[in-house]
């Protein structure tokens, strides 16, 4: 928990996460915007960030049950790719669109049928990009049981990836952020209860 606690007091103080109106690339309004490309602008937190979702992989699934990390363009590769990096792991990524040049490949790197792949992104919302990536990846057999995003925006990403047969895990989820920064009065009850507000609906 108390990474939990110092990461959050983090995006708040450098202004990552920012509460208010917001409009989000779905169309959707948010009360509140995270920006978790900004993070390895601050490489120590960067590292640590990275180091803390190793370690969750280890415990839960453990290093030696995949065979790959893949992840999609391009809030969500960065992470991956340092993850890679830590854990001596092959990257691959799934393109949003496949390329229209060249080998038209929608699934980027040394693939094999039959590949078990942890899936990374940033932040997860409906899980739409997830979702589509995790569609590619079939199409090519290589199979995902287990995603890990940094923040849950406990919009229904759980739910359409459980639908699909992948468990979804998150470091944090925006309720636990909204909470932590509300204990050290960082933000307000106002802040805290239109993110519930959010949430719920």
């Amino acid at each position: 928990m108390e990474f939990v606690k110092e990461f959050a007091t983090f995006l708040h103080e450098k202004g990552i996460i920012k509460f208010g109106e917001f409009t989000l690339a779905s169309g959707k309004n948010s009360s509140y915007y995270v920006d978790l490309r900004l993070v390895p602008s601050y490489p120590h937190e960067f590292r640590k960030m990275v180091k803390h979702l190793e370690n969750e992989i280890a415990q839960n699934i453990g290093l030696t049950n995949f065979d790959s990390i893949v992840s999609v363009p391009t809030g969500g590769l960065v992470i991956a790719s340092a993850l890679a990096i830590e854990t001596v792991k092959p990257l691959i990524y799934v393109r949003s669109k496949p390329k229209d040049y060249g080998t038209s490949k929608s699934v980027e790197g040394k693939i094999h049928d039959g590949m078990k792949v942890v899936m990374i992104d940033d932040v997860a919302t409906t899980g739409g990009s997830v979702v589509n990536a995790i569609k590619s990846l079939k199409e090519v057999n290589i199979s995902v049981k287990d995603a890990y995003v940094i923040v849950n925006r406990m919009e229904g990403a759980d739910k359409a990836l459980s639908e699909l047969g992948v468990n979804m895990h998150s470091i944090l989820d925006i309720l636990q952020i909204t909470e932590v920064l509300y204990e050290q009065n960082l933000v307000d009850e106002g802040i805290l209860e239109k993110v519930k507000k959010q949430i719920n609906k």
